[in-house]
């Protein structure tokens, strides 16, 4: 996150309480991150807004610009202005879905989830981060270089976000229930599961100096037990990784980061492995 050079972040003019741009200002007052301000609408125009906005975040010493877009949806505006300004990280409010549309048409946050090639920060509170719990959420039950890589990244985001806010780092990972039927012995008692998942963590927690009750390895699905034990630890962040699966797979299934963004009472990082970075990358430029 101290890379992150520039921060686009997504505005919308009928929210006055601008939750994206306060979280945007805490990022940028330790990075020294550029600050990008996005409306998207084709509908009216929002220059004085904007306008009245930079003034006020120039005065408080930020570096920002500002630009209203729109281009056939919201995704495809955020992802086309982040990849015009090299924007390394997307920051957004995040209202919640209503359920039967969501049922019926996948919502726009998602979309924007699976197609960002940056990070993106969706902001569902105002609780400040200082002095809070930063919750990573991993699954080291997959140990192939994909999603190692990815572990990486999120124990790395959590490690700093924690630093900047002065909070407390803790990991979680959700282990499969115990089948008598399993070839491998390991996952036919929940005792040596868990041994395993806590032999895998080992590396990162002496790396990034998680002691072991910061460690929180338990059975269930991780759509259930990641939003429980953030609400149990108070979490002000969510720190996730996603496949970015799309497709019919993707719409059947779920990503994780995507069916637990509404649940989480925290704000919420998603990250991506950088493969799957640079495919979207691709896309986006061929678009």
């Amino acid at each position: 996150m101290q890379a992150i050079r520039s921060i686009l972040v997504v505005l919308d003019p009928a929210l006055p309480d601008a939750l994206a741009l306060k979280r945007a200002k805490l990022i940028s007052g330790v990075t020294g991150s550029h600050l990008h301000l996005l409306v998207c609408s084709h509908k009216g125009d929002h220059s004085a807004f904007l306008a009245d906005l930079c003034s006020m975040v120039i005065d408080e010493g930020f570096s920002v610009s500002s630009n209203q877009a729109w281009r056939d949806n919201l995704h495809n505006t955020i992802i086309t202005e982040q990849q015009a300004e090299g924007c390394g990280l997307v920051i957004k409010q995040h209202l919640p879905d209503n359920p039967l549309k969501r049922a019926l048409l996948t919502p726009d946050d998602w979309k924007l989830l699976r197609y960002c090639p940056s990070p993106v920060l969706m902001v569902k509170t105002d609780r400040p981060w200082t002095d809070g719990v930063v919750l990573a959420a991993v699954d080291v039950g997959n140990d192939d270089y994909e999603h190692k890589a990815l572990h990486a990244g999120i124990i790395s985001h959590g490690f700093e976000i924690a630093g900047l806010a002065h909070a407390k780092l803790h990991v979680i990972s959700a282990h499969p229930t115990p089948m008598l039927s399993a070839a491998d012995p390991t996952f036919q008692l929940k005792e040596t599961i868990e041994a395993r998942y806590r032999a895998a963590c080992k590396e990162f927690q002496a790396e990034f100096d998680i002691s072991e009750d910061r460690l929180h390895i338990a059975e269930g699905p991780a759509d259930s037990l990641i939003p429980l034990t953030a609400h149990n630890l108070g979490a002000v962040v969510t720190v996730i990784g996603t496949v970015a699966r799309t497709g019919i797979s993707g719409a059947l299934i779920g990503n994780t980061a995507e069916v637990i963004l509404d649940a989480l009472e925290s704000d919420v990082l998603v990250l991506k492995p950088d493969d799957i970075i640079d495919h979207l990358e691709e896309l986006v430029a061929q678009a």
